[in-house]
């Protein structure tokens, strides 16, 4: 455990030290705080429109504004966790030290969980400012959260194996770009597939479904078990992939 928490801890300040790590949270930043506007101008000129709605409720997840942006975000924040190890050939000297890989990946993957909260830890300001000029559900914030947080956990995953699996950074880019919005779509399968054998299970894969449900303040462990478990698969092969590379280059 000490040892993931060194490489953790070594990822983090190497990434709060990189250009890319301001870039991406002032991009961030700046669509999330955009996108928040729009939402409040709209319910401050619709006022009878979804009683039961507000711009925070609709920030998490109710529009596409929430999702897209994710599929490019995540990609920036996970490409360089492996691949630039490769890339520099850092990651020779890190694999023959002390550690195995389930460590390296682990360690990656915790530091990438820590970006992913410092990618919203700046929306709590929009659930203040809802707060103070109308009512806020915080058992559907809270929960909305949540559901933010399982997200994280199985999009971070999937960035951590594509990284593990490509030679640089554009490629693992590339590719968690791919995964996710393949994933994405599925869910909005959902969505049109009404009455299909397959509804279901597109339901089930629904990342905006699943953010539906918590925003309404429902914590539903089906959602938490689904991410959990593709978080799991996708560490495992990246532990994998990790190690048939040590085998090969001994």
């Amino acid at each position: 455990m000490k040892t993931v928490l060194a490489i953790a801890k070594r990822e983090i300040l190497s990434f709060f030290v990189s250009p890319i790590a301001y870039v991406v949270l002032t991009a961030w930043l700046l669509w999330s705080g955009i996108s928040f506007y729009a939402l409040a101008q709209f319910y401050a000129s619709n006022p009878s429109h979804g009683s039961t709605d507000t711009p925070i409720s609709i920030f998490f997840g109710g529009t596409t504004l929430f999702f897209i942006p994710l599929l490019f975000f995540v990609p920036a924040l996970t490409m360089r966790l492996i691949a630039e190890e490769k890339r520099s050939g850092t990651i020779e000297p890190l694999m023959t030290a002390p550690v195995t890989e389930v460590a390296v990946v682990f360690g990656k993957y915790l530091a990438s969980l820590v970006f992913w909260i410092a990618l919203w830890f700046p929306t709590l300001m929009y659930v203040w400012l809802t707060s103070r000029y109308g009512s806020v559900d915080m058992g559907a914030v809270a929960a909305s959260y949540v559901g933010i947080f399982g997200i994280g956990i199985y999009y971070m995953a999937i960035g951590v194996l594509m990284s593990a699996v490509a030679k640089n950074q554009i490629v693992a880019a590339m590719l968690t770009f791919m995964m996710l919005g393949l994933l994405f779509v599925f869910g909005i399968f959902s969505q049109i597939m009404v009455d299909s054998d397959y509804e279901e299970l597109f339901t089930y894969m629904s990342v905006w479904g699943h953010m539906a449900t918590f925003s309404r303040g429902v914590i539903d462990t089906r959602p938490i078990i689904f991410d959990v478990s593709i978080a799991a698969i996708a560490l495992f092969f990246a532990v994998r992939v990790m190690s048939q590379r040590n085998k090969g280059a001994a």
